[in-house]
């Protein structure tokens, strides 16, 4: 439909044009229509509220401007690609673009350095850049590229200002070297300034700028931050406020204006797929509000790569606690159980309480983050996706950590929420025995954490797996619940595991048996 509606300028039959101009379903002006951002907009102002549609309804509900999601449905643009005969974006200079924001497509737009219609052949054309020589070059000479341009100084302002330089002594060359400085300043602020702009459309700024203001108390929870604040608050990335960081990036401490303590994201290579997930990432947050779910206060999209503000969770991840060199975790069974429970509890919100069902994607002990109280905190959505309520699979690019993956997902690229399950098991395993998903021995190499499990289990040897400190600790009747638990999670059938909701109800019954015995044994001591 929109390859039609691009190419034709109208949308087939659902847009017709009138003496009014372009129509969707008969009934709303279209405004405008962002090729870029693949939206139409719909003017709902001043029409006779009764005889709407159900679905012009649904558009005008609270708000004076509809934004319609044009997308190429049920293919990404790798797919997409594999068909000539079919493939939309078809303009030399044009670039595919996935779209995941209601339903797996993709839309096109054209290529960095171009404007114009995608969906054409010869529809994206250069842009000419040197004619506005004054803005790009500074009154330098341009010389414009297919994409790009050169700017180069133009040798008589050299040569004229040796001559001055040559004859000005004193003041007069200290007034001058000041105003030379003055005014490259004033040049790179300009500079950055138009930069800064030109970094928030390409990261989406005008889409998610709408995305956040959509919700009534979407935007006590998300702003998006300029460079100067960010900037600020982390004493200009200053290398003492790191807090940790990896291959794919870094992550600094700061204090913001109202002396908020947060974690800044910031990651290290632009890659489009970082940029998606980042996007995606804000998305996700700003549909949860929920305890044990680290809050999103909000994002920078002023620079190269976009920066995302977290709420500052001071005490590390679940694994970093778990997985200490000398083998002694300060993590007793009840710590276990009850940071277990709580981060159930968010991945139960997220499938089946909050506004849209999501799947996380990638739960891992690594994404599960604790408080100075050992409370769970779970983070981390770029890969995670939102699913339609009349929907309960999703067919994606397989996407998680090896050790956590779940097999069947794995092998059919269909993402469910018992997706989510199985890693959950794999955390569960981790809290009961303190190994690693993938660990290494002296005797037996590299072993899967859940087959060396089953293996014990088949065997009869599953306390020989158990972490000491929790075979000290735990009853052997939570641990065989946790075991049976673990194993239900773990089955190789999705349709064979339980939902969140009944592991999060299953975790909270022995909670709460534990908390019972602790209570009868406080009793029995003041009675003696």
């Amino acid at each position: 439909m929109l390859t039609k509606l691009l190419r034709q300028s109208v949308l087939s039959q659902r847009l017709p044009l009138s003496g009014n101009g372009l129509l969707y379903q008969g009934i709303f002006k279209v405004k405008n229509i962002l090729l870029d951002e693949a939206l139409i907009l719909l003017d709902t102002q001043d029409l006779d509220y009764e005889i709407y549609t159900d679905e012009a309804k649904s558009l005008i509900n609270n708000i004076d401007q509809a934004a319609i999601n044009l997308v190429i449905e049920n293919k990404l643009c790798e797919d997409a690609k594999k068909d000539n005969t079919t493939y939309a974006c078809v303009a030399k200079n044009s670039d595919c673009i996935d779209d995941k924001r209601e339903f797996p497509g993709y839309h096109c737009i054209c290529s960095h350095g171009y404007e114009g219609n995608p969906y054409i052949r010869g529809g994206c054309e250069d842009i000419d850049e040197c004619r506005y020589a004054a803005i790009y070059c500074n009154d330098g000479i341009c010389v414009n590229k297919p994409g790009s341009y050169d700017c180069f100084p133009k040798k008589k302002h050299f040569i004229l200002l040796g001559i001055v330089i040559s004859v000005t002594s004193g003041v007069g060359l200290l007034i001058l070297c000041a105003s030379y400085i003055i005014l490259r300043r004033r040049w790179k602020k300009r500079q950055q300034k138009k930069m800064r702009q030109r970094y928030f459309k390409q990261n989406h700024g005008i889409l998610l700028t709408r995305l956040i203001s959509s919700g009534d108390d979407a935007p006590e929870r998300t702003k998006i931050f300029s460079l100067e604040e960010i900037e600020k608050a982390t004493h200009n990335f200053d290398k003492t406020r790191v807090l940790g960081g990896g291959g794919h990036g870094t992550v600094y401490k700061g204090i913001l204006s109202d002396q908020r303590v947060v974690a800044i994201k910031k990651s290290k290579i632009a890659k489009k797929l970082e940029i998606d997930q980042f996007i995606n990432e804000v998305v996700v947050l700003s549909q949860i509000n929920h305890r044990h779910v680290v809050k999103l206060y909000g994002c920078c999209l002023e620079t190269e790569v976009p920066l995302l503000v977290y709420e500052f969770i001071s005490n590390g991840t679940l694994s970093d606690h778990l997985h200490v060199p000398d083998g002694k975790s300060i993590l007793s069974w009840v710590d276990r159980l009850r940071i277990a429970t709580e981060a159930a509890e968010a991945l139960s919100y997220m499938h089946s309480a909050a506004s849209i069902c999501i799947f996380h994607r990638d739960v891992k002990s690594s994404n599960v983050l604790l408080d100075d109280h050992l409370s769970a905190k779970v983070s981390d959505f770029g890969a995670s996706r939102l699913i339609p309520l009349d929907e309960t699979r999703l067919v994606t690019n397989v996407q998680g950590t090896f050790g956590y993956l779940d097999p069947e997902y794995y092998q059919t690229s269909e993402l469910t929420e018992k997706s989510d399950v199985y890693s959950f098991g794999v955390i569960l395993l981790e809290l009961l025995t303190g190994k690693k998903p993938i660990y290494s021995t002296e005797d037996e190499g590299t072993l899967s954490l859940p087959m060396y499990f089953f293996q014990a289990l088949k065997e009869n040897k599953l306390f020989d797996l158990v972490e000491d400190s929790v075979v000290k600790e735990a009853t052997e009747e939570e641990l065989m619940g946790v075991v049976g638990l673990i194993e239900m999670c773990l089955r190789l059938k999705g349709s064979e595991r339980p939902t969140m909701k009944e592991v999060e109800l299953k975790l909270q019954g022995l909670t709460r048996r534990i908390e019972r015995q602790k209570t009868k044994h406080v009793v029995a001591e003041l009675r003696r």
